[in-house]
């Protein structure tokens, strides 16, 4: 099979630089600049790489003919091992699938916000100060939903639950109270992830 059409274990690491690029600098490097960051010797070598992560979908060509990310530039590996939080498993498994992170927690971008957390009231659920959780907005949710709620014009993350037919706001912490609201409060969105940054 020609080179030109045949994907090479380097290309991934290749294509690994091409991400760090965009994350610090969010576009992608000229043609020219893309033979220097690789380390390659020649144009053609560089043309036959980007062709090769176009065929794979990484790399897509904009209206304007720059080069921009393509729908799998944004995948990351999941691996095929867990890591427990109990006993202890092998560290090493073979092989592993691609995932968007995108497009498994953003299902619908239109209505979807990220939103900071600040307080503890939901620590038992594993939403700790300083989260951001991923919120689909909308006013209506089910019972046992985590929302984002508004009362009295402030946000707060609840369980949502029922007491003798009336909406309440249970917390995922023994030092607060369940909020019984004594008027209507609104459901600003529902719960759908979250994502922490770790120092």
């Amino acid at each position: 099979m020609d080179d030109f059409n045949q994907v090479q274990e380097s290309d991934f690491e290749k294509l690994g630089k091409l991400r760090d690029y965009f994350a610090s600098h969010h576009t992608l490097p000229s043609y020219s600049y893309m033979q220097q960051l690789l380390n390659l010797r020649s144009k053609e070598t560089i043309y036959k790489l980007i062709a090769r992560l176009k065929l794979m979908g990484f790399l897509d060509t904009a209206p304007d003919n720059k080069l921009s990310p393509g729908k799998r530039f944004f995948e990351r590996h999941i691996s095929h091992a867990t890591v427990q939080a109990g006993a202890l498993t092998n560290a090493y498994a073979e092989g592993g699938d691609y995932i968007n992170i995108d497009e498994r927690l953003v299902k619908k971008p239109s209505i979807t916000e990220l939103v900071p957390v600040k307080g503890d009231s939901m620590k038992d659920l594993g939403i700790l100060e300083g989260d951001t959780v991923v919120v689909q907005k909308r006013p209506v949710a089910n019972e046992g939903d985590v929302v984002v709620a508004i009362i009295d014009n402030k946000f707060t993350i609840k369980t949502l639950g029922k007491e003798n037919g009336k909406f309440v706001l249970i917390p995922a912490n023994p030092d607060f109270e369940v909020i019984r609201p004594k008027e209507m409060f609104e459901i600003y969105g529902v719960v759908v992830g979250l994502f922490r940054e770790t120092v």
